[in-house]
This record gives structure tokens, C-alpha cells and sequence, in this order.
């Protein structure tokens, strides 16, 4: 109830902030808006901490900005996450995902460069992109941004910030399987010479879908000010409030390995779910943010960034207890239902001096920072204490299989807690004129607490983690055009998952190199990268098995090598055409040489195009496509290599007003995914229509 007033508020607060704006438009005008200071000059700070271009960084890094998701009509993160260079999205479930680059998972994932290391890598839920300026994806070793992490990559989601001049946009959807979506963008100036601003931004998404019974409903508010303090201060403060509630989700994918070898083929719509399940999270977010600027070269920041979230669910798991496999005529699955309550806290706070200094004659740059992240979770359950391993018939089967059970008492699952400590540094040192060296180090101290009796808990043998992270790299312009870049971090990652004796394992330790060719082309307005990685893991957690006497999972350390090459153009070609084409090409091995991890596709491309047609000028097309390379998991699904495609059409009515046609899946591709954790299938073909209005 609370959070529906939340948003019922925001919502009427944004109608009624219009309203008022538009009525004022005839009568009332800023004549001029000028910035004394550096409230509306922002830059991201990218894979390294230092204000740095792309060219300038010595990793692989990637943009998706928000033409991109808009023009097609990606409104979820992981949605738009497929969209990119090397990132392989894993939708093993209804609302869990995980994400992995460069054949590991991506541990972090930040907001405005700030974030708390996931060690699961899991991902329930997802962000409205409608949120978003753009959204960074980071490939290779994280360690300068948070001292721990591994050789995946990091995402960073830059929030939109309040602009220097009024407006927004309406944005109004509707689409297959009943799908209506409501999105508003608002930004006022405050005042009249342009040192404060605001910017509202609401949207409401509600779906049924292509599985049996899932239905989706979300509901976002963000608002955020910021301003001018003095000359030289810069406050911004933001807050978002997010309502996600999905009816009969799939708790576990879909088992499609039969006894005798052979994968069941089902219809794309088979859900494992119950019509009385559901998955509802509330998400509270607020951020403080204050900048000032020591002198015309140096600036100070800090950052306080707070995170709740509540997590509410009865959920149904169908599983094969004995062979893991379906019988040949697809029974053999019992189902299990669960219930619980969640929360977790999530406290980041962050203080840092950023800039550039003259020594030797030439021109330096120097971050220098304190971060400190504290995160408490945990979890109730409900034991069933009826209708619980019962067998299932035959899959598909229907909604009201398995009525709800009665529940138990209300018990404690899982309790824990993190504190990350670190302090921090990183340069740009000018060596000449052309080479430049970026160094980094980073002192971490990790502390560890809390027991868990259901999924992944176990024992703490050392709940301190104490190391330091030194990072390398180089850069160098071998023509104003092209520069060739290398850069080196050891980094250390702490493990949530345990063996079979209970006892959580040690933190996995990495060495990661990258080596790599960054050119620009047509006036710089095409870049392209070709970069050469590798990465030794050693003591990864790997699944092994199930433990007998609590059927639970437990996990061996395993050491794991990675190295292959990634090829990215992205840019304009000519005024009206934008272009982005990614391939990566990766090989995984174990202690042993032999290949590991078979689930992770060895090879994929994947691409956007659009354009604005020539001959129709209010016209604009594009297409977007992935191919993925066969991948499998032993003692599980299997799916031979495909490609998918998107495609959109959008006219410009008027100078205000934007139709958009969207279709997804453009040749009704059948395709499995989530294969790591078990089968999912795809979304087949599906369409939807965007009216979009200029205020």
C-alpha cells in the first residue's frame, strides 16, 4: 500500500508539474540559462575512475545510449543487455537472470560508478531503461573500480540528470500479449540563471506473456535536483522507487534432457509454474551526491548512496529428484513449493579528489579516494506442510496442477552481511608525447558474517579478506588515429558458494591481461577495437554436484583460463546512419586443458544498424541481430547455434510527435536459453506500436 501511494503521488505530481509548465510556456520564458560553475559538465569515469574517452582507456569498453534502447523499444535492462558487444544474458528463469562476458560471470553491476559486488552474479528482476542515459559495459578485470572482482566485465547504469533546459517527452506503448506501457520525462529549470534544475521522470509497464499464466506488472518513479552551491559546489540528490510484481513466474527452468539421451521438444509456452505463485520486490533507492571544485584543475567529491529493497514470494520447483532427466513420455518431475520474505541494505559511501597536475613538463591526471560498502540481507521461509514432492504429470501441464499447500511457520533461511573497505588511487602519467601509463592500486578489506540453512549458506573459515589490487596499463597514439593500448590487473573476488563439507570457499584469485588497437575513422566518427584478452583464474567455485543428505548444491575450486579476441565498430557512417557490430571469440579451459564451462557460447556477433531513409526523411529504419554459437550442458539441454533478429520503423509525424513500429524475433527463431542453470525458451515473434510527444 505504501509503495502504491508512493507512485500514485509521483505520478499526479508529474501530470500536475506539466500541466502547470505548459500554462506558463506563453507568458513566462528564461530568457538565458548560464552555468557558473559545472552543474550541467558531467563525464563517466569509465573502466578506470579517471575522466577518460574511450580511446584513452586501455580496456574494452561499450556504450548503449538511450537512442539505441529507444529506437528499439528496449524498456528492460536485460533486454538491453543482449544488445551488446560480448555480454551473454542468461535468463534462467522468469525473473532471475545472470549475465557472463569473456566466459565468466559479471559480478557488479553499478549505478553512477558506485555498486556492491554481487559474488553470485544473480540479477532478480530488471532496471527500466527508461531511467537511463546510457548504460557502460566494461569488459575485462574491474579491479580500479571496486579492488575485488574478476575477468568478466562490470555494467554501470548512468542515471539521467537534471539538463539546462525545459522539457521532456510522453512516451505511450502497446504490444503483444496485452502488453500497455506509460512512460514520462520531465526536466524544469528552477531558476533563472540556470544553477538549479529538476527532472522527474515516472513509467508503468504491465504484460501478460508468451508462457503459460506469467503476467508482469512494473511500476518506476525517479526524481532527482541538483543545483548550484556557491561558485564551485555542485549538490545532486535523487531518489527511486520501483514496484515489480510478477504473477506465476518459473521458480527452476525447464527440464528438457530425457533418461534415454534425447531433448524433449516443447511448446514454446511451457511454464513449470502454478497459478497461485507470484515474485514481488519493492525497490528504494536514494543518492546524495556533492562536488566541489578546489581550483581550476582539481575537484572533490563525495557520495552517499543508499539501497532497500523487499523481496516477497511463493514460488513452485519441479524437478526430477532421482535421474535429473524426464521419462520418455516427459514425466518424471515432482514439485516443490516455497514461500519467503527478503530484505536487504545495501550502503555505499564514497569520497574521492580527481585531477590534473603539471610535472616533468607535461600534463597528469590523479584520482585518489576512501570507499566504504555495507550490505545486510536476509530471508524467511514458510515450510509447506502439504502438497509438497508430490509427481507431476506429464509436462506441458496446466496452472492448476498443484493447488496452493498449507504453510507453515514463518523461519529464519538466511542472514548475512558484508563490509568492503578500500582505499583507492589511479594516474595518468604522460611518459612522452604519445605514450601515457595509467597505474592503480587499490587496498581492500573484506569482512564476511552470517550462516544460511537454505540455498547457497555455509561455514566462514576466515570472514577477513585482506589484498591489495595494483592495476597497469599503457596507452600509446601510434597515429593521431590509432592508438595501441595494453593493461594488466590482479584482482581477488570472495565466494558465497560452498563445498561438501559446508565451509565456504576461499576467494578466487585472477591475473588478466589485455592487449589491444583503438582507431578512429571517417573524422572521428566511427571507432573501432580489436583487443586480445586473457585471464587465469585460479580456485573458481565450480559446480560439483548436489550433496546427498540435504540434496543442496556444493561447489569445487577449480583453476580456469580464458583468452580470446573481441573485434567492435561502432560510430556514425555519414550524417543519418549509426552502426555498431561486435564479435567475440573466447576458449575456456580447465586444470585439466580440456574445455570447461560448456554452456558458454564460444563464438558470437552480434550487431544494430539504423538509418534515416534518404528519399523520406521523417523515416528512420534500423535491425538488430545475434548470433550465438551451439552451447550445452552436460546432463542437460543442448541448443545448436542461431541467430535472432530485431526490427523497428519509426516516422516523425511532426517535429513533436514519433510513431514507432517494433518488431522482435523477425524470423520466429526457436531458441533455448538460461542453458547453465537448466532451459528456457525464448520469446517468439512479437510486435509492438510507440507513440512518442515532445513537451
Amino acid at each position: 500500500m505504501q509503495t502504491k501511494f508512493v507512485l500514485s503521488a509521483c505520478a499526479l505530481a508529474a501530470t500536475t508539474f506539466v500541466a502547470h509548465v505548459q500554462a506558463q510556456t506563453d507568458t513566462q520564458r528564461i530568457e538565458s540559462v548560464v552555468v557558473t560553475g559545472k552543474r550541467a559538465n558531467r563525464m563517466s569515469t569509465g573502466a578506470t575512475g579517471l575522466s577518460l574517452d574511450v580511446k584513452e582507456t586501455p580496456q574494452s569498453l561499450s556504450t548503449l545510449d538511450k537512442e539505441d534502447l529507444a529506437n528499439f523499444g528496449l524498456t528492460g535492462s536485460n533486454e538491453a543487455l543482449g544488445l551488446a558487444t560480448g555480454i551473454n544474458v542468461e535468463q534462467y528463469e522468469t525473473n532471475r537472470a545472470s549475465f557472463n562476458a569473456r566466459g565468466f560471470e559479471v559480478k557488479l553491476t553499478q549505478l553512477d560508478g558506485l555498486g556492491m559486488t554481487n559474488s553470485w552474479g544473480v540479477v532478480v528482476g530488471r532496471e527500466d531503461t527508461f531511467l537511463f542515459e546510457k548504460i557502460e559495459l566494461i569488459r575485462g578485470a574491474n579491479g580500479l573500480l571496486t579492488g575485488v572482482g574478476n575477468a568478466s566485465g562490470t555494467i554501470n547504469y548512468v542515471r539521467k540528470r537534471p539538463t539546462n533546459q525545459d522539457g521532456g517527452e510522453l512516451d505511450v506503448s502497446v504490444g503483444s500479449w496485452n502488453m500497455r506501457r506509460t512512460a514520462l520525462d520531465y526536466n524544469k529549470v528552477l531558476t533563472n540563471d540556470g544553477s538549479w534544475a529538476g527532472r522527474l521522470i515516472v513509467a508503468h509497464e504491465d504484460k501478460d506473456s508468451y508462457l503459460r499464466d506469467l503476467h508482469d506488472s512494473r511500476n518506476t518513479a525517479y526524481g532527482v535536483i541538483d543545483g548550484q552551491i556557491g561558485e564551485n559546489g555542485v549538490l545532486t540528490a535523487g531518489i527511486t522507487v520501483v514496484d515489480s510484481r510478477q504473477d506465476s513466474p518459473m521458480w527452476g527452468s525447464l527440464t528438457l534432457r530425457r533418461a534415454d539421451g534425447t531433448q524433449a521438444d516443447l511448446p514454446v509456452g511451457t511454464s513449470t509454474s502454478q497459478k497461485w505463485t507470484y515474485w514481488n520486490t519493492q525497490t528504494y533507492v536514494g543518492f546524495v551526491e556533492y562536488a566541489h571544485q578546489l581550483s581550476q584543475n582539481w575537484e572533490a567529491k563525495f557520495t552517499l548512496n543508499r539501497r532497500h529493497g523487499n523481496e516477497a514470494t511463493k514460488l513452485f520447483y519441479a524437478y526430477s529428484p532421482t535421474t535429473g532427466a524426464l521419462n520418455a513420455d516427459n514425466t518424471g518431475l515432482i514439485g516443490w513449493p516455497y514461500r519467503s520474505l527478503g530484505s536487504s541494505d545495501n550502503t555505499v559511501l564514497d569520497a574521492n579528489v580527481r585531477g590534473r597536475f603539471t610535472a616533468f613538463g607535461r600534463k597528469h591526471s590523479l584520482l585518489v579516494g576512501v570507499n566504504r560498502s555495507h550490505e545486510d540481507t536476509a530471508t524467511d521461509s514458510f515450510a509447506a506442510t502439504t502438497n509438497a514432492g508430490l509427481p507431476l504429470p506429464a509436462l506441458p501441464y496446466g496452472g492448476d496442477t498443484s493447488p496452493e499447500p498449507v504453510w507453515g511457520a514463518r523461519t529464519l533461511a538466511s542472514k548475512g552481511e558484508q563490509t568492503l573497505t578500500r582505499l583507492y588511487a589511479a594516474a595518468q602519467l604522460s611518459l612522452t608525447d604519445s605514450l601515457k601509463s595509467i597505474v592503480g592500486l587499490n587496498a581492500v578489506r573484506l569482512v564476511q558474517g552470517g550462516d544460511s540453512k537454505y540455498g547457497s549458506g555455509g561455514q566462514l573459515l576466515d570472514p577477513t579478506t585482506q589484498k591489495a589490487s595494483p592495476y597497469l596499463g599503457f596507452t600509446y597514439d601510434i597515429t593521431p588515429d590509432v592508438t595501441g593500448y595494453a593493461s594488466y590487473s590482479d584482482i581477488f573476488l570472495a565466494q558465497e558458494q560452498q563445498d561438501i563439507n559446508g565451509y565456504l570457499l576461499a576467494p578466487v584469485k585472477g591475473v588478466n591481461t589485455e592487449v589491444g588497437v583503438k582507431a578512429e575513422w571517417l573524422g572521428k566518427s566511427l571507432l573501432t577495437t580489436f583487443a586480445v584478452f586473457n585471464a587465469r583464474q585460479q580456485g573458481l567455485a565450480t559446480y560439483a554436484g548436489t550433496r546427498p543428505t540435504d540434496q543442496t548444491a556444493y561447489y569445487e575450486p577449480k583453476d580456469v583460463n580464458s583468452k580470446g579476441f573481441e573485434v567492435e565498430a561502432t560510430g556514425r557512417l555519414g550524417r543519418d546512419a549509426r552502426i555498431t557490430v561486435g564479435y567475440t571469440r573466447l576458449m575456456l579451459t580447465g586444470p585439466d586443458g580440456n574445455d570447461i564451462y560448456e554452456w558458454v557460447p564460444r563464438n558470437t556477433l552480434n550487431f544494430h544498424v539504423d538509418s534515416r531513409v534518404t528519399a523520406l526523411p521523417a523515416l528512420r529504419v534500423g535491425l538488430a541481430g545475434r548470433w550465438r554459437s551451439d552451447a550445452h550442458k552436460i546432463g542437460g539441454a543442448r541448443q545448436d547455434a542461431y541467430f535472432r533478429a530485431d526490427a523497428f520503423a519509426s516516422y516523425a509525424l511532426s517535429d513533436k510527435t514519433t510513431l514507432r513500429v517494433n518488431v522482435n524475433n523477425l524470423f520466429d527463431k526457436n531458441s533455448i536459453g538460461g542453458i547453465e542453470n537448466g532451459a528456457i525458451y525464448l520469446p517468439p515473434r512479437n510486435a509492438s506500436v510507440s507513440l512518442s510527444y515532445k513537451l
